[in-house]
């Protein structure tokens, strides 16, 4: 036992070792190119509309449809990744968004009413394939109970900001510089490419968890009330995405500088990635409840001040800090998934948190939208504070659901037969402690002993302070 101890001890979790896992890079390389069109997809609506109709309203109105289509349908996409198998489900969905995506871009260049573009966009983000859950998912497969799985939520997050870094930059470049159909067009281009390669990777997916021919009921992720905790947490960050994505743009118009967007939105992204990574690096000594609610209490301030900003200095230097605060968030929001949710559920959980963000976005990016029309950039940043604000209150009220449930027996070497007398053993035990100590030492020393004994020799209880 002591030397298996020494060498989990000595093994560090660490960003090398983790992809060292078998088969990690087989999933880990397409995965990323899959995920890449995601955080291009909301800013090209964004810009594209805009330009089309001159109106942050209308564009904010359509891409919020985008994202609440998108967070009604990624638990469904979840649920039938869960039960048929993640390539059965992304085949169909990747080219239904390519469609999707080609059409709202078509109707946009032809003048459409905003109705019909928001008809449009119905598909579009209904057809957003969930990589990024899909890959967690492989993770938890494959590192189930293992200490490297914090460090594969930290190497999520980081991988997740990057594309929000590049890929709003991206966007914005093809939107300004080529066309304003470009990034739209580009965007469902690598959504089809690098999902399709993603889908190639049968090999390290989950095995699918199809109801059992004795009739075996399967609990949905939405049942546990921890990940309902989860959800609306994520649904601030959500809307500091959003909020920041439409009152950055029309920041940038302001000053007469549109290209400014996508450099600023990249450094608020830069500040997450930078966190992220310092996450995944650091061992962690307190619990990951507490680290939630510490990361979420900087993230409200940080958003809190946004609306101050009136330069472009100032503006950046802020969102690079709230960015810093986000990836503590999401990372351990994340990792809690695999202590709050059972294996079966577990992709269904991740589409609903990814879900959640999507759905806070689209809210904030369509109340963001409005208040920028009408009093300026400024009142956009309103709305990430007030959102995180409102989820943070809650997360506060209900963290005790976030608290994994303790384990309803004692595992000891004596075995299942030992499990079954715990609770005889609990009725038993104060009275026999009170016998040995009115007997004197001599008594009590047998009685410890065989106390220990009951419980197993070697027997340890993990415990985690939070």
């Amino acid at each position: 036992m002591t030397s298996a101890v020494t060498t989990e001890n000595s093994a560090r979790p660490g960003y090398g070792q983790l992809l060292r896992t078998p088969g990690a890079l087989g999933f880990v390389l397409p995965g990323f190119a899959a995920r890449l069109p995601f955080g291009m997809l909301t800013i090209s609506i964004l810009l594209l509309v805009q330009h089309t109709t001159g109106s942050y309203g209308a564009a904010g109105v359509v891409a919020a449809v985008t994202g609440v289509s998108m967070a009604l349908s990624a638990p469904l996409m979840g649920i039938f990744t869960d039960r048929f198998g993640q390539s059965a489900v992304l085949l169909p969905v990747v080219l239904t968004h390519a469609a999707a995506v080609s059409g709202l871009a078509a109707l946009a260049l032809l003048g459409a009413p905003v109705w019909a573009l928001a008809l449009a966009a119905v598909p579009t983000g209904a057809s957003v394939p969930q990589v990024g859950p899909m890959v967690r998912a492989r993770w938890a497969a494959r590192l189930e109970g293992s200490p490297l799985l914090p460090t594969a939520a930290a190497f999520e997050s980081v991988t997740d900001e990057f594309t929000f870094v590049v890929g709003p930059v991206l966007a914005t470049a093809l939107c300004t510089g080529v066309h304003p159909a470009a990034g739209l067009v580009t965007e469902a281009t690598l959504t089809l490419l690098g999902g399709l390669l993603f889908a190639a990777r049968r090999a390290t997916q989950p095995k699918p968890h199809a109801p059992s021919a004795t009739g075996e009921k399967r609990a949905f992720a939405l049942s546990y009330p921890g990940l309902r905790v989860l959800i609306f947490a994520f649904l601030g960050i959500g809307a500091v995405f959003g909020g920041m994505q439409v009152s950055l743009a029309a920041f940038s118009n302001e000053i007469g500088n549109p290209g400014a967007n996508g450099l600023l939105y990249g450094v608020f992204a830069a500040g997450n990635m930078i966190a992220g990574i310092a996450m995944g690096a650091v061992a962690w000594k307190i619990g990951p409840r507490r680290r939630l609610i510490l990361g979420y209490i900087g993230l409200t301030a940080a958003a809190s001040v946004l609306w101050a900003a009136h330069s472009m200095i100032l503006l950046g230097a802020l969102g690079l800090v709230v960015g810093l605060f986000i990836a503590p968030a999401l990372i351990t929001g994340y990792t809690m998934v695999e202590q709050l949710v059972p294996a079966n559920a577990r992709t269904e959980a991740f589409t609903w948190l990814t879900g959640s963000i999507a759905f806070g976005q689209a809210i904030a990016v369509t109340l963001a939208g409005r208040l920028t029309d009408a009093h300026g950039s400024s009142y956009g940043f309103l709305v990430p504070m007030g959102a995180t604000a409102l989820a943070l209150a809650t997360l506060l009220a209900l963290r005790a659901k976030l608290a994994p449930k303790a384990p309803s027996r004692i595992v000891n070497s004596s075995g299942p037969a030992a499990a079954t007398a715990a609770p005889a053993v609990a009725q038993t035990a104060a009275p026999a402690a009170a016998q040995a100590a009115a007997a004197g030492p001599s008594a009590s020393a047998p009685a410890a002993r065989n106390r220990v004994n009951e419980r197993g020799m070697g027997h340890r209880v993990p415990v985690t302070v939070d």
